[in-house]
């Protein structure tokens, strides 16, 4: 797997754009298969930055109702990444 498809897209919501301010953590939706190794080596080549530490979770789908019958949601992966203090990531 290459480093970028390793990275689906960034988490932009107002809990993430918190912790990008306080504690430098930035989320992200990743590759189902993706482990931690290839998701710190993905984002320190795509954004130049140096990667402390990757929590990862795998997130449950979630009901919806389609037509005559309930359905779920997709099952997704999110990552989030604490960079050094130096690094920043401007998503915007």
């Amino acid at each position: 797997m290459d480093n970028m498809s390793v990275i689906i897209k960034p988490l932009v919501t107002e809990k993430s754009t918190h912790q990008q301010s306080t504690l430098n953590a930035y989320a992200f939706r990743v590759h189902a298969r993706a482990n931690k190794t290839q998701i710190r080596q993905a984002v320190e080549q795509i954004y130049s930055v140096k990667v402390v530490d990757v929590r990862t979770m795998n997130r449950k789908g979630k009901p919806r109702r389609s037509r005559y019958k309930m359905a779920t949601t997709g099952v997704w992966k999110r990552a989030v990444v604490v960079l050094d203090e130096n690094s920043r990531i401007d998503l915007f």
